[in-house]
Formats: C-alpha cells, structure tokens, sequence
C-alpha cells in the first residue's frame, strides 16, 4: 500500500523502533496484509501525528494503557520505543510504580520484569 499516510506511519514505526526492519509487522504482513496495512496507516501515522502531544508524551501514555491492561507482549516494543525517542530510564520505572498504585503490584511488577530484561539487553542503568 503506497500513500501518504502508509508512508508517515512507516516513518514513526521507524523513529520508534530504531530500524526500518521490524519482524512482528512482516509477520502479520505474511498472514494478513490488510491488517498489517491498517496498523501502519492507523496506528502509527493517523495516532502518533496528531497534534496535543509529542512523541515522547505519546509512549508514556502508551506504556500506562499497556501496564494496565496487562499487555506485557506489547510493552517490549514500547519500552524499546520509549527509549528510542528520549525517555529517560528514571521515567520508565517511574512509570511502573505510578502505576502499581493505580493498576495493583502483579501488573506493575509483569511489566517492570519486561523493563528490567529490556534495560539489561541494552545496558541500560537507572
């Protein structure tokens, strides 16, 4: 699918995940290219581009809806996001326990568990 919002979507996918190549996208691409299509074109570009927040506001809100709903799967590529576009360490555990107060402590500690394997593959200290 080549248009305009196809291609702003590929362009905050790439921002994001710090490389054009990203094996989830060509996986469901494989199986179902509509819907890989729509996630590009909605999820990224129609979003991420709209105005009121920045990039960086945009992941942390992201990050809070995954932690409550549990969506450790999805927190991997987001905590990697969150990295990528400038939060800062500090802000992502502080996201956690924020949330553990709102969300309950098994969730919060699902997703610092993700945190922690992500920050350790990145060497990354807090």
């Amino acid at each position: 699918m080549a248009n305009g919002r196809y291609e702003q979507g590929l362009k905050v996918l790439k921002e994001l995940n710090g490389s054009e190549d990203f094996p989830p996208l060509e996986a469901i691409r494989s199986f179902y290219p509509a819907f890989a299509d729509f996630i590009v074109s909605n999820g990224f570009a129609d979003v991420y581009t709209r105005p009121g927040l920045d990039v960086k506001q945009r992941e942390l809100v992201t990050l809070s809806s995954l932690i409550t709903q549990g969506a450790a799967d999805q927190l991997d590529f987001h905590i990697h996001a969150a990295l990528n576009v400038g939060l800062s360490p500090t802000e992502i555990v502080e996201l956690v326990l924020h949330c553990s107060a709102y969300v309950g402590f098994p969730k919060a500690i699902a997703a610092l568990g993700v945190v922690m394997r992500i920050f350790k593959e990145r060497g990354v200290q807090i």
